[in-house]
């Protein structure tokens, strides 16, 4: 694994934290992104596929997602970002989750209007979550977690790190990437 020296996640995973996978997993992957970003959504379908290469070798993981939204250069970022927070709020973790994969599904449809059907699919009150986007209801949620991020040293989308260092090696290869994790899981 390749990790630069001191870059380390500086907010420690929390209960706080949208995770999937068991809190006492040997391997903990967080990443920081941004969902309009293109290498964020390449990266979203390669973590998917890791996930099911860990989970079929035996090899437990929990996955920690982070806003880092770069508005200066995507527009819709910080709507986006808003957007499934509120969808946590007012739904579940799952619906979370099922807004997470929507955006990265749909990245080149993250207008409000698209927003507010992604919410509505994933089980939240599409107007609610409207609202809360247009009134930026869950900005403090989305600015910590890139707070986080730039006292951890992300400067880019998508940045991981493996339990707690930061991961510098190619996560583009599932199998490359699916080794290193296992790797920092003992195995």
């Amino acid at each position: 694994m390749s990790a630069q020296a001191g870059a380390h996640l500086r907010v420690p995973v929390s209960a706080s934290d949208h995770a999937q996978g068991s809190a006492d997993a040997p391997v903990t992957l967080v990443e920081y992104g941004d969902y309009e970003c293109p290498y964020c959504g390449q990266a979203a379908r390669v973590v998917k596929a890791v996930q099911r290469t860990l989970a079929d070798a035996g090899v437990p993981l929990r996955f920690v997602f982070r806003n880092f939204p770069l508005s200066e250069i995507h527009p819709h970022a910080r709507h986006a970002a808003v957007a499934v927070e509120s969808v946590a709020a007012r739904a579940d973790e799952r619906a979370f989750w099922a807004m997470h994969d929507a955006l990265y599904a749909h990245q080149r449809a993250l207008d409000d209007e698209h927003l507010a059907q992604y919410a509505a699919a994933a089980g939240a009150d599409a107007a609610a979550v409207a609202r809360d986007v247009a009134a930026d209801a869950a900005g403090e949620r989305v600015d910590a977690d890139f707070a986080g991020g730039v006292r951890s040293g992300v400067n880019g989308t998508p940045t991981f790190f493996v339990n707690g260092a930061r991961y510098d090696g190619d996560w583009t290869d599932v199998d490359a990437f699916a080794a290193a994790l296992a790797r920092a899981a003992g195995r």
